[in-house]
């Protein structure tokens, strides 16, 4: 009875020790229970202490002994690892740091993430809803760390297994694992997947009071929000609303007057002229301090060009074109010029670094005699390569060349003007925030930019999240050859040749 005490002893202080260094490990491996490791460095020293104590006859006996140096040694060299791992954990609490090596950041806060983080004036509390063992739970809350530590306190999370815990679950309405809530004292919100644009957006939602609305004018054959196609406005209307915007269609014309709501009013590339009245309800508009976005694309409505010069705003009578060998890399012609260039304003304060396409634009001008009281600044400049090709007939043939009378790039495509309180954005494209190329490189940016200085958010003026995506290797056939050859035969055939050397050795030294 005595001897298997004397084991049970033994075996407790194992365990013992495993449980100390769990809970040394525990913030490393399971952040989100943290609060347990008191409870368990309690309890691995009760254990190491009882078995020490009933072995404190041996002890005494073994003074001096060779295995008292050695237990001794052992129990230094463990004390020390305990140590080193507690001062790493703290200076890695104190100091946190990353360094994130992907491509385009991948693992890294998004600078609109970051810039919202840092601004919270109110405590947001994150529950993500994940399985103890499920695929992802690891990503998300490496996530959640990263929110926590730019929120300066404002951002709480954790984590629980809807399992375990059914009746929270059923409180929040969670239905599926890897559920995210978000909630502050007045809102909440629901995100199914814990990716950084999702939350971020989420999180916009519950802090923001309100929505702004955006109207959008409709009636003269603008890009449509209901359009689904390349040519389609539906992409431009879901990014707003992620945002946290109200996207509606306004038909001026039956409306008579802006709606007393309307935080901005866009004009998405008109084909035709707008009705008079219909200007003169945009200038009663702008005239109460309205925020408007025009969009006019070359060679249409030029009804639009007399009306932007009270505006201080010119359009050109030309198409732009680059021939810059950088479009060459993306596979684009020289009818979509890259813009690299951008001039210093709110919009784009981010922008630095980002190449931002404006497709079949015309160019921009600031009137010579600007308006009194109108104040114009450009935003978006081509390369110098290009031109403003006025020649149509020379468009429709593909034989357009740079002529005496064509304006030489670099040319402004976007432009901002104020009068008062009044914000107006013109664009020489409404292509840039079309389905087919809003989210390619900067579009969706320099577009939701520029809608967030209109309606005043300028803390949403930024780089935004962006979805991981897939990254393909390409290989030639002799790469795949090789990547095929060396794990499948050549590496096994190394070791079957070394396990016949070897056994040959064996029956030759018999």
């Amino acid at each position: 009875m005595e001897g298997m005490i004397r084991r049970v002893l033994d075996w407790g202080g194992y365990v013992g020790l495993a449980v100390l260094a769990a809970a040394a490990l525990l913030p490393f491996a399971r952040p989100g229970w943290a609060q347990q490791r008191g409870w368990l460095l309690l309890v691995g020293l009760v254990l190491v202490a009882v078995s020490l104590i009933a072995r404190v006859g041996e002890l005494r006996g073994a003074v001096g002994g060779r295995t008292l140096r050695y237990g001794i040694n052992t129990a230094v060299m463990i004390v020390l690892l305990l140590g080193v791992i507690g001062f790493v954990e703290a200076l890695s609490y104190r100091n946190n740091w990353r360094w994130d090596l992907t491509e385009g950041k991948r693992h890294s806060l998004s600078p609109q993430t970051i810039r919202l983080l840092e601004g919270l004036t109110t405590d947001v509390n994150a529950i993500a809803f994940f399985r103890s063992d499920q695929p992802g739970k690891r990503v998300a809350e490496d996530l959640f760390k990263q929110y926590a530590r730019f929120a300066r306190g404002r951002f709480a999370w954790r984590s629980v297994d809807p399992d375990r815990e059914p009746g929270l679950a059923r409180r929040y309405g969670v239905e599926a694992y890897g559920t995210v809530i978000l909630e502050t004292k007045a809102k909440s919100e629901k995100v199914l997947d814990a990716e950084e644009e999702k939350v971020t957006n989420a999180l916009v939602k519950v802090t923001r009071e309100g929505k702004r609305v955006v109207y959008v004018i409709q009636g003269h054959g603008e890009r449509e929000l209901t359009n689904t196609e390349r040519p389609g406005f539906s992409e431009a209307k879901a990014a707003m609303e992620k945002a946290n915007y109200e996207v509606k269609p306004l038909v001026l014309a039956r409306a008579g007057a802006v709606p007393a709501d309307a935080a901005i009013v866009l004009v998405p590339g008109p084909r035709t002229d707008p009705f008079a009245p219909e200007l003169g309800a945009l200038d009663a508009y702008i005239r109460g301090g309205g925020k408007l976005l025009v969009m006019a694309d070359p060679f249409q409505a030029e009804g639009l060009r007399k009306y932007l010069t009270k505006y201080g705003v010119e359009l050109g009578q030309d198409l732009v074109v680059e021939e810059n060998p950088i479009g060459r890399l993306f596979g684009i012609g020289p009818e979509v010029p890259i813009v690299q260039q951008y001039e210093a304003h709110p919009i784009t304060r981010e922008m630095g670094g980002v190449s931002t396409l404006f497709p079949l634009t015309r160019s921009l001008g600031a009137a010579k005699t600007p308006p009194k009281g109108v104040t114009v600044v450009p935003l978006a400049r081509t390369s110098p390569q290009s031109w403003g090709e006025t020649d149509r007939a020379g468009l429709e043939r593909g034989t357009a060349k740079p002529d005496p009378q064509d304006a030489k790039g670099p040319l402004t495509v976007a432009m901002v003007s104020t009068v008062d309180k009044a914000r107006i954005v013109v664009y020489g494209t409404s292509s840039l925030a079309a389905n087919q190329f809003l989210n390619l490189q900067g579009n969706r940016d320099f577009f939701l930019n520029s809608v967030s200085w209109l309606a005043e958010e300028e803390d949403q003026i930024s780089i935004r999240p962006r979805s991981a995506a897939p990254t393909p290797v390409f290989m030639n056939s002799q790469q795949a050859q090789a990547v095929f050859l060396l794990p499948v035969v050549i590496l096994p055939g190394l070791a079957l040749v070394g396990g016949i050397a070897a056994v040959l050795r064996r029956r030759a030294a018999k």
